[in-house]
């Protein structure tokens, strides 16, 4: 069972480890092309979030998101496989965090293509939350296993 359970976790984890190596690989000196194809969907969504709540997102360079992306991809999944909450808490925040600006659906009419591709890329981004807020409540609702020793029984002649 603990196999299957790592075994789980290091495929579920490729997904990411795949995409930060992917990111880091191509990231050059401007971020590579993650950060362009980032930059029109970040001001959109933050201009978004400006008009809706009245918060206003500061200047970020796209290379340092898109480093800080990779590092959190890279640091949560290592984490996950060996079976920390932690890294499933940091994969949560990188999904909770990029799924919503990334497949920013909202922003198309729902007859138009990228309307439908960029809302399944969404719904497949709000699948792994799940799987990850699953796997969080799992590991808090599992008593921990306590080291207790056997009594030693004192001999009777």
């Amino acid at each position: 069972m603990a196999f299957t359970s790592f075994l789980g976790r290091l495929l579920f984890v490729s997904l990411f480890v795949l995409s930060a190596y992917q990111e880091f690989n191509e990231f050059g000196v401007d971020g590579g092309p993650a950060a362009k194809s980032l930059k029109p969907k970040y001001d959109v969504f933050s201009k978004h979030v400006a008009t809706q709540t009245g918060i206003q997102f500061p200047h970020v360079d796209m290379k340092h998101l898109i480093l800080g992306a990779v590092i959190l991809k890279s640091l949560g999944s290592l984490l996950f496989v060996f079976d920390s909450t932690f890294g499933a808490v940091i994969l949560l925040l990188h999904q909770a965090i990029a799924t919503p600006i990334l497949y920013d659906f909202y922003n198309y009419e729902a007859d138009k293509k990228e309307f439908n591709q960029l809302f399944v890329k969404f719904t497949q981004g709000l699948a792994l939350l799940g799987a990850l807020l699953y796997f969080i409540g799992m590991k808090n609702s599992l008593p921990r296993r306590s080291s207790k020793k056997k009594a030693t029984k004192a001999k009777t002649n």
